[in-house]
C-alpha cells in the first residue's frame, strides 16, 4: 500500500508539474498578446495624439471661419439696409408721383367746361384766322390778275406803236 500512496504522490506530482507547464504556456501566451495589445495602444495613443491636435487646428480655424463670416455678414447687413432704403425711396417717389398724377385728374375734372371753352374759342380764331388768309390770297390773286392785264394791254400798245 506504500506504493500506492508513492504513485499517488508522484502522479498528483507529475499532473502538477503538467499543470505548471500547461499554465506556463498559457501565461506566456498571453504575455505575448498582452504585449501585442500593449503596442497597439501605444499606437492608437500616438495616433489619437495626432487626431487630437488635427481637431484642435481645426477648431481654431473653424472658430477664426466663423469670425470672419459674422464680420461679413454685418458688413452685408449695411449694404441690405442701404438697398431697403433704396426701395423705400423709390417707393414714397412712385407715391409722391401717383398723388400728383390724382391731383391733376382732378382738376382736368373740375376745369373740364374751361378746357372745352378754350378749345372752343381756339377753333373759332384758327377758322377767323383761315378766312382772313384765304381773303387776302384772293385780293392779292385779283391785284395779280389786274396788273397783269395792265401789263398786257401796256405790251399791246408798244407793239402798236412799234407798227406805226
Amino acid at each position: 500500500m506504500e506504493i500506492i500512496l508513492y504513485l499517488s504522490v508522484a502522479v498528483i506530482a507529475i499532473a502538477f508539474l503538467v499543470l505548471v507547464i500547461s499554465l506556463s504556456k498559457t501565461l506566456k501566451s498571453l504575455q505575448t498578446t498582452l504585449d501585442s495589445v500593449s503596442g497597439t495602444l501605444d499606437g492608437l495613443e500616438k495616433q489619437l495624439d495626432g487626431v487630437t491636435r488635427e481637431t484642435t487646428e481645426l477648431l481654431h480655424k473653424t472658430n477664426n471661419l466663423a469670425d470672419d463670416i459674422s464680420r461679413k455678414s454685418e458688413s452685408l447687413n449695411s449694404v441690405v439696409n442701404a438697398v431697403k432704403d433704396v426701395g423705400n425711396s423709390v417707393q414714397r417717389f412712385n407715391q409722391s408721383i401717383h398723388n400728383v398724377q390724382n391731383m391733376v385728374d382732378l382738376q382736368l375734372d373740375k376745369n373740364k367746361d374751361k378746357i372745352s371753352q378754350v378749345v372752343q374759342w381756339s377753333n373759332v380764331f384758327l377758322e377767323l384766322k383761315d378766312k382772313w388768309k384765304t381773303k387776302k390770297t384772293a385780293q392779292i390773286d385779283h391785284q395779280m390778275t389786274e396788273d397783269q392785264m395792265v401789263g398786257e394791254q401796256m405790251v399791246v400798245r408798244q407793239r402798236e406803236r412799234a407798227r406805226y
